[in-house]
C-alpha cells in the first residue's frame, strides 16, 4: 500500500476530473479510535462538521457503512442527508432508499435468541459484551483479561457450533470482536455497490468518484469492488496490514486531515 498523502497529486487529479465524489466510510476505527467499549467510540465534533460540510457540498455525497445497528450508527453519527449502511450493510437508507435484507429479515429471532443464550454463557467473564444488533450480534472481548480469552472464544464456538454446521448463521471476526451474521451472501462490499447504483441511478450519472475507508476485515470486501481511476481503497492503520486496499491512512488523526484536505479540494 501506498500512504494516501504521497499520491495527493494522483488523486487530486482523479478527483477533481469527476462530476461527484461518493465518500464511504467505516465508523469504529476509521472515524473513532477503536476504545474498550463500544459506546465510547463518540464521534468527534471537528470529524461530523467536515463531514457534514462534505455532504452539503454540490458534487458529493457521504455514507456510513458500519457494522452497528442501523438504529445505533444514526444516532452516534448523527449527520443529516447521508447514506447509512448497518449491519455490515444488510440495512441501508438515505436520499432515495431505503432497504432491508429480506432474507435477513428471516435470522431476527434466531439472532435474538442466540444472543440471549450467549449472555448467560459468558455471564461470568468479567468484559465481554455481547450485543444484540437485529440482523446480527456481536460478541466484545476486548476488556475481558487475556488469560480468560480462550475461553471466551471457546464457550462462543460451543454455543453458536449447532448453528453454524447447519449454516444456518454466518461466522465473522474483527478487533477482538466475534460477528454472527445471516447466512446469506452480504457484505460491505455489496452495500457499496448498491450505495454507488442508487446515485448513479438518481443523479443521472456515468461516472463518480468513490472512496471507501476502513481499518478491520470486515471491510476488505468493499477495497476489492474499487480500482482506480474511479475507485479508492484507503485502509486505516499501519502500512505494513495485509488488506486489499490500494492506499493507507495511518491513523484516525489522519483521516480527519484527510477529510480537511477533501474540502479544500472541491
Amino acid at each position: 500500500m501506498e500512504h494516501l498523502f504521497q499520491e495527493w497529486q494522483a488523486f487530486s487529479v482523479d478527483c477533481r476530473a469527476t462530476s461527484h465524489v461518493l465518500l464511504l466510510s467505516d465508523y469504529d476505527g476509521t472515524l473513532t479510535p477503536i476504545v474498550e467499549r463500544p459506546q465510547d467510540a463518540v464521534l468527534a465534533d471537528s470529524v461530523r462538521e467536515k463531514l457534514s460540510t462534505l455532504a452539503r457540498k454540490p458534487g458529493f455525497s457521504v455514507g456510513i457503512i458500519s457494522g452497528r445497528s442501523m438504529e445505533e450508527i444514526r444516532s452516534m453519527a448523527a449527520i443529516e442527508g447521508i447514506y447509512y449502511a448497518g449491519n455490515h450493510g444488510l440495512e441501508i437508507e438515505g436520499p432515495g432508499i431505503k432497504w432491508v435484507s429480506p432474507q435477513a429479515e428471516f435470522a431476527r429471532t434466531p439472532i435474538k435468541d442466540l444472543a440471549a443464550q450467549l449472555a448467560v454463557e459468558l455471564e461470568n467473564i468479567a468484559g465481554v459484551i455481547v450485543e444484540d444488533k437485529g440482523l446480527g450480534l456481536s460478541v466484545h472481548y476486548r476488556m475481558v483479561k487475556e488469560d480468560e480469552q480462550n475461553t471466551v472464544a471457546g464457550i462462543f464456538k460451543r454455543v453458536i457450533s449447532p448453528l453454524a454446521d447447519e449454516a444456518k448463521i454466518r461466522i465473522t471476526t474483527g478487533k477482538k470482536v466475534f460477528e454472527v451474521r445471516p447466512p446469506i451472501e452480504w457484505d460491505k462490499g455489496k452495500a457499496v455497490e448498491s450505495i454507488l447504483g442508487e446515485i448513479r441511478s438518481l443523479l443521472k450519472l456515468e461516472r463518480l468518484l468513490t472512496i471507501y475507508m476502513g481499518d478491520d476485515n470486515t471491510d476488505e470486501d468493499a477495497f476489492r469492488v474499487l480500482h482506480r481511476p474511479d475507485g479508492w481503497s484507503v485502509y486505516v492503520g499501519k502500512d505494513n496490514a495485509p488488506s486489499a486496499a490500494d492506499y493507507f491512512l495511518s491513523s484516525t488523526t489522519e483521516v480527519e486531515e484527510f477529510l480537511s484536505r477533501l474540502l479544500e479540494l472541491r
